[in-house]
């Protein structure tokens, strides 16, 4: 009666290392999943069209965006005046102002810096929503802005 044990022992060898394997292979896929995108709400100045055009950017980097319109949006908005434009997204508990390139939004969500938001002040021509023909880009900065009105250049378009 040796031989059953010997088996039963083999098999439940076996049973354990199966599913460590299974276990292993799950976690795998698991972080081998993108994480998703949130969602970017955005607020724009009433009938401005290239904001429209900044969304369809957002978009087709595989964000979700809801879009309204308010005539108040700047006098609410908490983006220092100097840095304003026409439209203010609102991401993960981040502001963004402006025609802020998607890269640079996947980089304030992956750093996570202590600031309120981030903006492209006025309106860029070439940035994100506001292309010209033949490609030219006016050189401009994305600037990082605090509560307190703290700005620093968080990335450069050239």
């Amino acid at each position: 009666m040796g031989t059953p044990r010997v088996l039963s022992a083999g098999l439940k060898r076996f049973a354990l290392a199966a599913g460590l394997l299974g276990g292993l292979l799950a976690v795998t896929a698991l972080r081998a999943q993108p994480s998703p995108v949130p969602t970017i709400s955005v607020v724009r100045d009433t009938g401005c069209g290239c904001c429209l055009n900044w969304v369809a950017h957002l978009q087709k980097a595989g964000f979700k965006t809801t879009v309204t319109e308010s005539p108040n949006r700047a006098a609410d908005s908490k983006v220092p005046a100097a840095l304003r434009s026409c439209h203010t997204g609102t991401v993960d508990g981040y502001l963004i102002e402006g025609h802020v390139p998607v890269a640079d939004i996947k980089k304030l969500l992956q750093t996570r810096p202590k600031v309120l938001g981030i903006a492209a002040p006025g309106m860029p021509a070439g940035s994100p929503g506001m292309e010209m023909p033949g490609g030219a880009v006016t050189p401009y900065d994305v600037i990082a802005f605090d509560a307190a009105g703290k700005t620093s250049v968080f990335a450069s378009h050239r």
